[in-house]
């Protein structure tokens, strides 16, 4: 274990924001911009921007999300 338990919630946080904000990045710097010259400084210059608002969403909203799922799936036999 890296971490202790107490942390679970903020590495999560920093995992699901880095992974959402890197492919929401990619794919829609693609879209808008295509694969001109400089894609990677485009990908890597709105990266810097969508991560730190990634993290900050996700850690805030992610135990109402699951509080929310957790009312949303039924339990077999229910």
């Amino acid at each position: 274990m890296i971490f202790p338990p107490r942390l679970f919630h903020v590495v999560f946080s920093l995992l699901m924001s880095l992974v959402m904000a890197t492919l929401m990045t990619a794919i829609v710097t693609l879209i808008n911009t295509g694969t001109a010259p400089g894609y990677l400084g485009r990908f890597a210059h709105a990266w810097v921007i969508a991560w730190p608002i990634a993290f900050t969403i996700v850690l805030f909203t992610a135990p109402l999300v699951r509080r929310t799922a957790g009312v949303l799936i039924r339990e077999p036999g229910h």
